[in-house]
Order: structure tokens, then sequence, then C-alpha cells
């Protein structure tokens, strides 16, 4: 066999694979795009409803010592976007965000002090994570000026959020949760033929802050 000819053979071999490859992706799109409609609009008929109910937040605390008042989840909303995928629209992310604030009256303020970096990276990172209102002061010896403590003052109200990223090509979801119990970033994966009504459910019951197997 000449050499052009061993370089046609491979070439077609080659051609085959990328075809087949391209058949696989494009199954794994359809179905996790199928999915992500089916997660649209639950999360919306979900939004609905628990606006409605604004169930009770579990306990937040920002250093873990200073309880926040009775909180509930209030004000739901859904968004989507789309992004261009082997020139089709597909979906970018499905979120659902909500706020977290006291059961009765508004949202109060307080304070936390630490002085221990593995604290003040702590309460830092739950700041963030619940777009927190705050400011930062330094405590200082009053006659040294050395650096005592930092003091965090902040109001009692907070952001939770999930949001739901598509792998289109190996037909995967990947579920980011924030602040659903209490101040913390989760994720997990989950492959797109296994999400059915039951599993989202089993969210829901997450973000309620109830028993469930989501995770």
């Amino acid at each position: 066999m000449s050499f052009l000819n061993e370089l046609k053979l491979k070439a077609s071999a080659l051609q085959s694979q990328q075809t087949a490859q391209l058949q696989d992706f494009e199954a794994n799109t359809a179905e996790t795009e199928r999915v992500c409609y089916v997660v649209w609009k639950y999360m919306q008929e979900l939004s609905r409803q628990l606006t409605v109910i604004e169930p009770a937040a579990p306990r937040f605390s920002l250093d873990g010592k200073t309880p926040w008042p009775p909180m509930k989840l209030s004000d739901f909303r859904v968004d989507f976007r789309k992004k261009k995928l082997r020139d089709k629209d597909v979906y970018d992310y499905v979120a659902m965000g909500w706020d977290i604030v006291p059961q009765s009256g508004v949202p109060v303020q307080g304070a936390v002090s630490v002085n221990f970096p593995p604290d003040l990276e702590r309460v830092q990172k739950r700041l963030s994570f619940g777009h927190v209102e705050h400011e930062r002061k330094d405590v200082r010896h009053p006659e040294k000026n050395t650096l005592q403590a930092i003091r965090f003052e902040y109001t009692a109200k907070a952001r939770g959020n999930v949001t739901m990223t598509p792998d289109h090509d190996n037909g995967l979801l990947v579920f980011r949760l924030a602040n659903a119990d209490g101040f913390g970033v989760v994720t997990t994966t989950w492959a797109a033929t296994k999400i059915q009504h039951s599993l989202l459910d089993e969210l829901a019951k997450l973000i309620v802050a109830q028993p469930n197997r989501f995770l």
C-alpha cells in the first residue's frame, strides 16, 4: 500500500470518529436542552408558590456564635440566559434567587468581632456569599494603637440562589446553591437523564431547609 493510501485510510478513520463524536454531542445537547426547559418551568412555578408562602429560613450566623433573628425566604425570582453552541441557541444557565429577611419587622443591625485569621476568613466569605451589607472597622488598643480585633457591622439581610449550568456535550447539569442551609456554597452534578420532577422536588426541599436527598 502506498503512503498516500495509508494517509487516506487514517483520514477516513478520523472523519468517521469525528462524525460519531459529533452525533453523540448532538444527542446529549438535545437531551440537555429538554431538561433545561423542564428545570426552567419547574423553577418558575416553584418561585411563584414560595413567594406566597415565604418559608422559614435555616439558622444564620456570620461567626457561628452570634445568631441572626428568625429569618424567612422571600421575593423569589427566576432568570435564564442563552448562548450559541455549534450555531444553535442553547441554555447558558437557569437561576433562581431569593431574599433572606427577618420573619417580622425590618432588617436589624448587628456586629461581630474577630481576631484570628481563620475566623476572619470565615466571616468575610459568609459576608460575600450572602451579599450582606456591612462595614469593616479596626479595633485598636487605646494606648498602644495595636490592632486587637476586626469588627464587622452589618445589616441582617442576605440573598440566596441556585444556579443550574448545563454541560451540553457531556449531558450534565451542574447545580450551585448559595446559602440554602445557612451561609455557604455547595455544588453537585447530575446527569441530564436523571433529572425528573421527583429530583427537582428534592431540590425544592433543600431550598426550604427540609430533609432531602438532592445532594
